[in-house]
């Protein structure tokens, strides 16, 4: 079989969202991410990052998984594999959460939104688990390993569609589309409802930017029409498509962790800068004791940002040194910063330099380049 013939069974081997057809219609570059075929980018990874930060973009993220959490014991199930207090959530609330493994490492990490009760029977309650694309059979295999409760567990993924709709101009472009007020959804607060004529969407204020804006939860086979309805109510806020290209660059902006880059399940949440996700004042939950043991003995390494003061980008793998060009870490995540004009990254270095300031080097392998920690995020949203 030649190359071409292999790419072209590769590609057709590819899962694909209901957007599909859409985003090749509009010419983006599409390419394999977490075993889907996902449009990239549409024009060009600068202007889609910057058209999301000053106006509205919208991202096909359809590959992402859901998993539905239903029963009398719902919340002992989510509060023992996830490592936030999700008994802190009230119906149409969210929380950012992950998955620790029993090693003390990250299985994934996810959001945890407490769903309304009206499919549940009398005591039941009800939970939204979302996951990233890359890990949707280990984390469902991971958390059916551990439920030993009064509860059961629907994965959702295969019908569920996911836009992410982003920037300063969403709620004003996106008003006229529901009865539901936009402006009244508070942060990490989702509602239930109508959305461009398609019942029981979520229309949830989340998002993985730093630029606002709505998560749309919703059928599979709704999808193109909620697309559609949203890219000609935006065209006067001078709406795009936005690909995978810049929302790695924009979540890199906001000190976002990656999973597979910044986490994964040999670090743990507490060296990735995850404290706050991980309550160790509530229990039990998996590795509870080993971040307990880590918060009052320290780790080894901290996940910290850095710029760059050269115009190479630093890649993931580089290795970090410190001034004496001794080997201290390596580099998780970086890109060349849109909206800063300048090389930036993330990286695990020893306690000794993760402090704002600290001076490193980056060895790209033929040069080492100067950077400096700073402090994250590297880029301010607007208030």
């Amino acid at each position: 079989m030649s190359n071409q013939d292999k790419q072209i069974t590769d590609k057709t081997m590819l899962k694909t969202t209901p957007l599909t057809a859409v985003h090749a219609d509009l010419g983006a570059k599409m390419a394999e991410f977490a075993g889907y075929n996902m449009p990239i980018v549409y024009t060009n990874i600068q202007d889609e990052h910057m058209v999301v930060r000053n106006g509205i973009g919208m991202f096909d993220v359809s590959h992402m998984g859901e998993f539905i959490v239903r029963g009398k014991e719902a919340l002992k199930l989510v509060n023992f594999v996830t490592s936030n207090d999700a008994a802190k959530l009230e119906i149409g609330q969210a929380q950012y959460s992950c998955l620790p493994n029993d090693q003390g490492g990250i299985v994934d990490d996810l959001l945890v939104y407490r769903l309304p009760e009206d499919n549940c029977s009398e005591g039941e309650q009800a939970f939204m688990l979302v996951v990233n694309a890359s890990n949707i059979e280990k984390d469902w295999a991971w958390i059916n390993l551990q439920n030993e409760f009064d509860t059961r567990l629907i994965n959702i993924s295969d019908d569920t569609g996911l836009l992410a709709i982003q920037g300063p101009k969403t709620v004003e472009a996106l008003q006229s589309l529901t009865d539901t007020d936009l402006s009244a959804i508070k942060f990490y607060h989702f509602e239930k409802g109508t959305f461009a004529g398609v019942e029981n969407v979520i229309i949830s204020a989340t998002g993985y930017t730093g630029s606002g804006g709505f998560e749309i939860y919703a059928d599979n086979q709704e999808l193109p029409i909620i697309w559609d309805a949203i890219m000609e109510a935006g065209k006067p806020f001078g709406i795009q498509a936005v690909g995978l290209g810049a929302r790695d660059t924009l979540r890199l902006e906001m000190g976002y962790c990656l999973y597979g880059n910044d986490i994964d399940d040999t670090t743990s949440p507490i060296e990735a800068g995850l404290g706050w996700i991980t309550k160790t004042k509530q229990g039990p939950f998996i590795s509870r004791e080993t971040f307990i043991d880590q918060r009052a003995h320290g780790v080894e390494q901290k996940l910290v940002g850095f710029v760059v003061t050269d115009r190479r980008v630093p890649r993931q793998g580089y290795l970090i040194c410190d001034e004496n060009e001794e080997v201290i870490g390596r580099v998780t995540s970086g890109t060349q910063s849109p909206s800063l004009g300048k090389p930036i990254g993330m990286g695990y270095v020893p306690l000794s330099h993760k402090a704002p300031g600290s001076k490193i080097l980056i060895d790209t392998g033929r040069k080492k380049l100067e950077g400096e920690v700073v402090k994250i995020p590297f880029y301010q949203p607007r208030s």
